[in-house]
């Protein structure tokens, strides 16, 4: 009598599928080739009056991870999806591809993680929007110093920190909108484990 192994079974049925990985690479792209835009604006935005809004358009990079956890709902696709759009990203603005890289390996961490506590077994919007405001109060710090929010008015600094936490929930709706529809257009078919 023949058994099979974990090996075995691992080989057979694996999580990263090579349709999962193209999911994600398409996600990567299309995502990255967004946050390569916002890096480019990002130096122009700031030398304008509407400054206040730099944390809302870093909101931007929650994309990938969001997109992919909502289409596969699989573990690793959040931080796969990241670096490939970080990877996209860096050809924009190739001075800043530490900056993307760090971004994608962080937010994607904390997608991750926040999925991993509920055993990868909670899909519902409030586990992605609870990611979403880590990454915001995270982000409000950065811009904190960024900005040099200190020297501003106490007016500024509030707006400046608001958008800064509401950036990650807002593209964090968006990227559930466009992750659902993609799930009903059937992107996910035969990318889930039985």
């Amino acid at each position: 009598m023949v058994t099979r192994g974990y090996a075995g079974e691992v080989a057979r049925n694996p999580i990263l599928s090579t349709r999962v990985l193209l999911v994600c690479a398409a996600i990567g792209v299309a995502t990255g080739i967004l946050g390569g835009i916002a890096g480019l604006l990002t130096p122009v935005l700031l030398a304008t009056p509407l400054a206040v809004a730099y944390g809302f358009l870093l909101g931007v990079h929650v994309l990938p991870g969001i997109i992919a956890q909502e289409v596969l709902r699989l573990p690793l696709v959040a931080l796969l999806s990241h670096v490939m759009a970080a990877l996209i990203s860096s050809a924009f603005n190739p001075a800043w591809a530490v900056r993307f890289i760090g971004t994608a390996l962080l937010f994607g961490a904390i997608q991750e993680g926040v999925a991993a506590l509920t055993r990868y077994r909670a899909w519902g919007p409030w586990r992605f929007f609870i990611s979403a405001v880590i990454i915001g109060a995270i982000v409000a710090v950065a811009v904190f110093f960024v900005a040099h929010l200190s020297s501003l008015p106490p007016v500024a600094q509030i707006a400046y920190l608001a958008l800064s936490v509401l950036g990650p929930v807002a593209w964090t709706a968006v990227g559930l909108g466009i992750g659902s529809s993609l799930r009903r257009a059937g992107v996910a078919r035969q990318s889930v484990p039985r």
